[in-house]
C-alpha cells in the first residue's frame, strides 16, 4: 500500500490532519508572509508583487491584492492575470483556488475550500476535508460574499455583494442571494462588459 502525505489527502479531497507537521510548517510560512504583506503601503508595490509570487503557487501580470488579505497556506491559490482583491479577502486554501484573468473580488470575500465531515462522531476524530474552488474569467464578485467548498463560477458571471455560494454557478448570468441562484442570463453585451 502506498504511503500518502496528509498533504496528497488534502489536495485529493480525502479526510486528512491539519495538525500534521508539513502543514503546520507551510500554514506557519504563510502566516509569516502575510503578515510581512499586510504591513505594506501603497508605495511598495514591488516588494508586495515580491511577496504575493513567495506566497501563492500563481501570480499573473497585473493581480492586485489590497491588504489585508488572509489565507491558510497561499500555495494552492493560482492567479491569473489582472486579477483585483479589495480589502479583507479571505481564502482557505486547504485545496487549490484557481481565479481567472480579469476577475475582480470586492471587499471582504470569503473563499472557503475547508470543510468538516457533517456526522459529529467523525468530526470530532478530527479530520478535515477540502474541496478545489475554480473562479472563471471575467468574473465580478460583490463585497462580503462567501464561496463554499467544490465551487466553480463560470466565465464573465457577476455574484450580488452578500451572496452565499454552495452550488455551481454557470457562465454569463447574474446570480445573488443566501443561497446564491441564477437570477437572469447576461445578454451578450452585459457578458462582455
Amino acid at each position: 500500500m502506498e504511503h500518502r502525505t496528509e498533504r496528497e489527502k488534502m489536495l485529493a479531497g480525502e479526510l486528512y490532519i491539519a495538525s500534521d507537521p508539513e502543514l503546520v510548517a507551510m500554514h506557519k510560512r504563510a502566516i509569516r508572509l502575510i503578515r510581512v504583506l499586510n504591513q505594506t503601503t501603497g508605495e511598495e508595490l514591488a516588494e508586495r508583487e515580491t511577496l504575493l509570487r513567495e506566497l501563492l503557487g500563481a501570480v499573473g501580470q497585473g493581480a492586485y491584492i489590497e491588504p489585508p488579505f488572509y489565507c491558510d497556506y497561499g500555495s494552492h491559490i493560482f492567479l491569473a492575470d489582472r486579477i483585483y482583491m479589495n480589502f479583507n479577502c479571505v481564502i482557505l486554501d486547504c485545496n487549490r483556488v484557481h481565479i481567472g484573468e480579469n476577475t475582480m473580488l470586492g471587499p471582504s470575500v470569503q473563499i472557503y475550500t475547508a470543510t468538516h465531515p457533517l456526522q459529529a462522531a467523525e468530526r470530532l476524530k478530527g479530520p478535515e476535508l477540502a474541496y478545489p474552488i475554480t473562479i472563471g474569467r471575467n468574473v465580478w464578485i460583490g463585497g462580503g460574499a462567501i464561496i463554499g467548498p467544490g465551487v466553480t463560477i463560470g466565465d464573465n458571471t457577476t455574484i450580488g455583494a452578500g451572496s452565499v455560494i454552495v452550488k455551481d454557478i454557470p457562465a454569463d448570468v447574474f446570480a445573488a442571494g443566501n443561497p446564491c441562484r441564477v437570477i437572469r442570463q447576461l445578454t451578450p453585451e452585459e457578458a462582455e462588459k
